[in-house]
């Protein structure tokens, strides 16, 4: 017989009664025979003495810790969503740059997706933007930045999204 090791990280909740178990609380971590192999089980302290404790292959006593809440994503995809969208609906074109780097982000993020480029009469380059979710299109002029503009533009999109600047090179 073949046995096909799984690991199995230790449960947030009691096995037996359900509850979730208290950070620094003490726990029993045990392995048992189960329908398709061993199987991990965790139990509160007050379960583990109640339990019968027949077939069990092994246990341990340990406390337990609660993992850390997951880390916040350092660029939320809504909030520069948010802002591209609310800039757009004022047709307010004295922020071009600051909507084009937006949605450049947005495309970084694989949210949008340019699906065109295309010059107007005027010579206005325009970007076409497909939302890959909702399949809304996008146009937005490119400012065609030059390098040493990206970065006062870019400091301000922080600003607007609460992004600390980082700090000036030799401080």
């Amino acid at each position: 017989m073949s046995q096909e090791w799984i690991i199995k990280s230790r449960a947030r909740e009691c096995a037996i009664s359900g509850a979730p178990f208290a950070d620094g609380a003490v726990i029993y971590s045990g392995l048992r025979p189960g329908a398709e192999g061993y199987e991990r089980v965790d139990i509160s302290e007050a379960a583990w003495n109640d339990a019968v404790h027949d077939g069990w292959i092994s246990h341990w006593r340990s406390v337990y810790q609660a993992p850390p809440p997951p880390a916040e994503e350092p660029l939320k995809k809504e909030t520069v969503e948010t802002l591209l969208r609310q800039y757009m609906s004022k047709d307010d074109y004295s922020q071009v740059q600051v909507i084009y780097i937006l949605a450049v982000m947005l495309e970084r993020k694989r949210l949008l997706i340019e699906r065109d480029v295309q010059r107007r009469d005027d010579g206005t380059k325009i970007r076409i933007y497909e939302h890959r979710q909702t399949g809304e299109i996008f146009t937005i002029p490119d400012p065609e930045l030059r390098l040493d503009q990206i970065g006062e533009v870019q400091t301000q999109v922080n600003a607007l999204l609460g992004i600390p600047s980082p700090p000036a090179p030799g401080a």
